[in-house]
Parts: C-alpha cells; structure tokens; sequence
C-alpha cells in the first residue's frame, strides 16, 4: 500500500510541473533543511561560548536587527521578483533602486543611532554592540533585496549556493573563535554581521554578471515598485499576525509555561510547512514571468495538486512522530506539547496548499483582497482565541489557528474561482442550462450541424 501511495506520488510530481523548476524546488528544498542544520550548530556553538548572560544580549542584538529589516524592507523584495521575472531589461536599474534603498536605510540607521546615544534610557543595547545591531539592519536588508532579485532572474542555484556560503562561513569563524577561547558578544554578533555583508557583496556581484549595462536610479519604477511591495509587505504582516499572536495571547493569559508548551508545536508545525514555502518561493517568479492566464492556472494548479499530495503523508507522519520526536529532542517535559501540534497539523495542511495556490493572484501584482483576507483572519483569530484559550489552554489556541488557516485557504480557493471563473457561451443547441467552466480565457462554444 505505502510503496503503491509513494509510486503515486512520484508519477503526480514528474508529470506535474517543468523538469527545471521540479530541480530547482527539491535543491531548494534541501539547502534550506542543510541551512536550518547550520543555523542550529551556530546558535549551540555561540551559546555554549557565551552562556546565557552572553546568548542573551546576542538575541536581543539579532532581534533588533530583524526588527529593522521587517520594517523596512516595505515588501520590496516580493515587488523585485514581481518586475525583474517579467522583464530581465529591468534589472540593472532595479539593482541601483536597490543600493539607494539600502543607502537611504544607512542614513536612518545613523540617525537612530544618535537618538540612543542621547536618551540611551530607550536603548536595549549599549556600547559597540548596539552600533553592530543597528549596521546589521542595512547590510541585512540589502541581501533580502539583492537575493529577490536572483530569484527572479532564476539564479536558483547561485542563490543557493550564497544561502550555505554565508551560513558555513559565520560557522566557521565562529568555532575558531570559540575553540581559541576569544569569542565575546560584540565579536561573535560582528562575525554573523561579515557573514551578511559578504552574502550582500557576493550576491550583488553575481546580479552584475547576469546583466552588463550601468546601474541607474529610477524614481519612477520605485514608485511603482511600492504599491505592489505594500501589498505584499500588508500581507506578510498579517499573515505573520495570524500565525504568532496566539503565542502571545497564551502567554498573557495563561503563562510563560503554557508559552513554553505551545512555541514547541509552533517550531514543529514551521518546520511541516518547509516543503510549501519552498514550492512557493520558487513558484512566484515563475508564474509572474507567464503572460498567459490559461497558462498560469495550469501551472499553479498542478503544483497545488502536488502539494496536496506531498503534505498528506507528511501530516499524518508528523502526528504519529510528535510524541518520540518531543520527547527525544526537548525531553519530556515538553510532552504538553504533543497535542496543540497534532491539532494544529490540519491547518497546517491547508494552509501550506494556500502558500502554493495563492501565488497565482501573487502573480498578478499582490492584489488587495489578499490583504483585507488575512486582515479579517487576524480579526477572527484574536476575536476566537479570546473564547477558546480561556476554556480549552493551548489545545484550543491549536484548533483556532487550524480554523483561521482553512478559512484563508478558502477565501483564497473562493478568490481564484472567481477570477478565473468564466461562463462558457451556451451554442444554439444547448440546452437553456450551462456549467460555469474553470478556464483562463473565453473560449468560443462548438459549432452545431
């Protein structure tokens, strides 16, 4: 039976889409698993080295750098994708709008930088250490933007290829640091700054080789640029919302244990989602790049299809494994978190077709409805956790967030039927009654003897 659903399988993904992005994906897909292996043997490394007054002050440094960058990248990456996949030519001036954003972002940073340094009461950092947080959000927002571009000029590999570089050379240095006893705060977070900056420079190069002609300043394409980078930015942060404020409410109202419980099944139920994510990154540009609608559905479709087929087993393998997996890797102590993952596992199965399905209206510039769609969700999410958290703990936030994910999934599903949903023109001798058909195009109605 299992040698039967796997030989299914296989046939549904060869035949579902093309041979290079089908390479493309299970490449990306394995860099990223050896990434999130590289990333785990840093953070081990950089906590053993620094203890937990040590590792405290480098998270706070990271997180403040991440902050920056989510605020400010102003969906600029997606929009990036979007116009260079449809026209290669703009390249070279999307690669200057890119170095004046950056610079712009230096300039902001500097001035957030004095302000700390004359009310350091609102400072979380201090010292070199804070300067080093506030350099790595420029630095970090050029490699975002610099690798969206690659993305969407279909240098798969060489963005691979800079994800692993980047994480084995901060690995690296790092171990040498630790092993010659020389690692501290500002050193070790400096090391993971180099490690961007070079990721940054040697992406920018490799954009370069792509394209020959001068970098140019546009103001005009920057401006529209932005709608569709809002609109992305809008959507990336509510869905962020519907996917993280229920930790925080579990934590208000129940406490940093329950928190602790529940942010397990989170990190288990991301790491489920890998495989769509993946699909989806790389699905985006392609379909951007296809000017045919008939052609984008198709596409889109089967790789939906495939996602479905491919999620299925995974969800129910991840349900059996929750209990062994918890129990080896966390102890068990964490077993509390067997049952809001296995809850969450369904929404998670939804939700992870979403992310393939929904980068068809992605493709077509980020349309608005996507935004007030996960606005309502967020609505929904906290308006549901408020009732369920109270009564049912953490299980409940689970069935809540499974709710809120096949709610999107099917706004989503609803959203692409209609645009994609039009009447076949009844010929003469139907009957008064005729389907709606799920095409692309108006085709014409058979001719009748």
């Amino acid at each position: 039976m299992s040698v039967n659903l796997s030989a299914a399988v296989s046939r549904l993904w060869r035949a579902a889409v093309a041979s290079e992005l089908r390479r493309d994906v299970l490449e990306t897909y394995i860099v990223r698993i050896l990434v999130v292996v590289l990333t785990f043997a840093t953070t081990v490394v950089i906590t053993r080295t620094l203890g937990p007054t040590g590792r405290g002050f480098y998270a706070v440094a990271a997180t403040l750098g991440a902050i920056g960058v989510q605020f400010s990248n102003l969906g600029l990456h997606a929009s990036n994708i979007y116009y260079v996949s449809q026209d290669r030519a703009l390249l070279p001036t999307l690669i200057g709008n890119t170095l004046a954003v950056v610079f712009v972002a230096c300039m902001l940073v500097a001035v957030g930088a004095i302000g700390f340094v004359l009310w350091p009461a609102m400072s979380p950092l201090r010292g070199s250490l804070l300067f080093l947080a506030l350099a790595f959000v420029p630095v970090s927002l050029g490699y975002m933007l610099t690798q969206g571009l690659l993305l969407g000029v279909n240098k798969v590999r060489v963005y691979n290829r800079i994800e692993v570089g980047g994480k084995l050379l901060a690995l690296g240095l790092i171990c040498v640091l630790a092993l010659g006893h020389q690692g501290t705060v500002e050193v070790l977070f400096g090391i993971t700054l180099l490690s961007v900056l070079v990721s940054f420079l040697w992406a920018l190069l490799r954009l370069r080789s792509v394209s020959a002609e001068p970098v140019a300043l546009s103001m005009k394409l920057f401006r529209q640029c932005l709608p569709v980078g809002v609109n992305a930015y809008m959507i990336a942060f509510f869905g962020f919302l519907v996917m993280r404020i229920d930790l925080l409410m579990v934590k208000y109202m129940l406490g940093a244990t329950e928190a602790g419980y529940y942010s397990i099944s989170q990190v288990l139920s991301e790491n489920t989602m890998l495989l769509p994510v993946v699909i989806g990154l790389l699905l985006f540009p392609k379909l951007s790049a296809i000017r045919d609608k008939e052609a984008k559905l198709h596409l889109a479709n089967k790789a939906a299809l495939v996602t479905a087929a491919l999620m299925l087993p995974a969800v129910v393998v991840a349900a059996f494994a929750a209990a062994p997996v918890i129990s080896i890797a966390f102890g068990r102590n964490f077993l509390a978190a067997v049952a809001p993952f296995v809850w969450l596992l369904p929404g998670i199965y939804f939700l992870g077709i979403e992310v393939v399905l929904v980068q068809l209206l992605n493709s077509e510039g980020f349309p608005k409805i996507i935004v007030i769609a996960w606005l309502a969700d967020t609505i929904v999410n906290v308006g549901l956790n408020l009732w369920a958290i109270p009564l049912y703990g953490i299980t409940g936030a689970s069935v809540v967030s499974s709710i809120c994910y096949f709610l999107i999934f099917v706004v989503i599903f609803a959203v692409i039927r209609k645009r994609f949903r039009v009447p076949r023109p009844a010929p003469a001798c139907a009957s008064d009654f005729q389907p709606l058909q799920f095409e692309a195009n108006h085709p014409t109605g058979p001719d009748c003897d």
